[in-house]
């Protein structure tokens, strides 16, 4: 469950220890196991003792010595959590055997393995709500790409930057599935332990497939501020530049964190970056990239105002309002601006309700982006109608006035 919950936050970062080179749950159970190895030599040491009374031995967290009957023997809170509580636990040696330890070492320490029912239901629930989510925007962004690249009349410099887009959502979601598999492929699994290749790599590969989709909804912001501020045409070159900025750009940081991966933090399965100086090597431009395309919505709205009335003033038309908020609306998932919502917060502010908006919610982002700005455009709409009629034409060899001149009655 710790490596379930690790990697549905992989996009939030709780504090930790800078200067640590291990995540501090690993820590603590590596420090276990040592005491585990320690105690088991104690025990092997003491395989002279008589028979009678209780035997030493290690029950997950302290190690108890051999005892008489009737003895009574206490052990203080392993090393581990002396941060916490320097109490004691006592054990009863009975001719039935050990008792149970008093006071529990969740009291007694201060520390509480299990998660609760209810968080663990959360989490649960979590993970198969964007797993839903991704794997419904994974089917639909696929048909929104055939769609785009089949017909010849529909490939422009708009409809290429959408294709880019909706791939780089597509293999967001592969990237998910593939780290969810690798990670969680048991509940046995010890993340503090596991650190093979292709687990390294699936981590990696989600990192540049967030990354790149985020700087694809960049692109996407700056394509439709240079259209609203000129009338440039958007030649070869620039439609290379543009993906240079979408798919390389994100390669150059990741080759940048792997380096200091390797070099300066090569723990676990690189899955853990709470709090960790590197990780800004990623989630500095991806924040920068939000900013930004937050920046660029302001400046279209603005546009958008003095388009729909130069003048600036006696803006009283409800139908220029609709207009105005439905473009509005309409760019908030093309820009990826709902991210602005906890992105300047605190890590560890309402984790809850940060997971709702940025995994729920997010692995619906490609879902709706595909239905707008391809299902549901006019242009893609009529060449679908036409390619239609052309099939009905070429099948049946007739086809009904009505159909040819009917129009598609989209919101575009």
């Amino acid at each position: 469950m710790s490596r379930l919950i690790g990697g549905i936050l992989l996009s939030l970062w709780l504090p930790q220890t800078v200067f640590s080179s291990l995540h501090p749950e690993c820590e603590l159970i590596f420090q276990l196991e040592r005491e585990e190895r320690l105690c088991h030599q104690f025990i092997v040491e003491q395989g002279n003792t008589s028979s009678e009374g209780c035997q030493p031995f290690w029950d997950a967290v302290a190690c108890w010595p051999h005892a008489a009957v009737g003895e009574t023997v206490e052990r203080g809170c392993p090393a581990v959590f002396s941060l916490f509580s320097n109490n004691t636990v006592s054990r009863n040696c009975t001719s039935g055997g050990w008792t149970r330890a008093f006071p529990p070492y969740h009291i007694a320490c201060s520390v509480d393995d299990d998660i609760p029912e209810t968080e663990q239901s959360y989490f649960a629930t979590v993970k198969m709500i964007y797993t839903v989510g991704y794997s419904i925007s994974l089917a639909v962004l696929a048909v929104a790409v055939f769609i785009l690249l089949l017909f010849r009349r529909l490939r422009c410099a708009r409809n290429f930057i959408h294709i880019q887009l909706f791939i780089s959502f597509i293999l967001k979601a592969v990237a998910v599935f593939i780290k969810d598999a690798t990670l969680f492929s048991s509940e046995d699994t010890n993340h503090c332990t596991l650190s093979t290749v292709a687990c390294k790599a699936s981590v990696v590969f989600c990192h540049y497939c967030v990354m790149s989709n985020f700087f694809w909804l960049l692109v996407e912001a700056l394509y439709l501020n240079s259209l609203l501020l000129s009338s440039f045409y958007h030649s070869r070159p620039c439609l290379w530049g543009f993906s240079l900025l979408g798919w390389g750009v994100p390669v150059l940081f990741i080759v940048m964190w792997i380096g200091s991966r390797v070099y300066f933090e090569d723990t676990e399965c690189w899955d853990i970056n709470e709090d960790s100086p590197y990780w800004w090597i990623i989630k500095g431009p991806i924040v920068v990239s939000i900013a930004v395309n937050f920046l660029l919505l302001m400046n279209i709205i603005r546009i958008l105002i003095q388009k729909l009335n130069p003048r600036l003033i006696q803006f009283n038309n409800s139908s220029q309002y609709r207009r105005l908020t439905k473009s509005t609306l309409l760019l908030i998932p093309l820009f990826g601006t709902h991210y602005m919502v906890f992105n300047f917060l605190p890590d560890y502010f309402n984790v809850n309700l940060r997971l709702c908006i940025e995994l729920c919610m997010g692995s619906f982002q490609g879902l709706l982006v595909a239905i707008l700005y391809c299902f549901l455009n006019k242009e893609v709409q009529k060449e679908v109608h036409m390619q239609w009629l052309r099939w009905l034409e070429r099948s049946y060899g007739v086809v009904s006035p009505a159909a040819k001149c009917s129009q598609m009655d989209t919101p575009f």
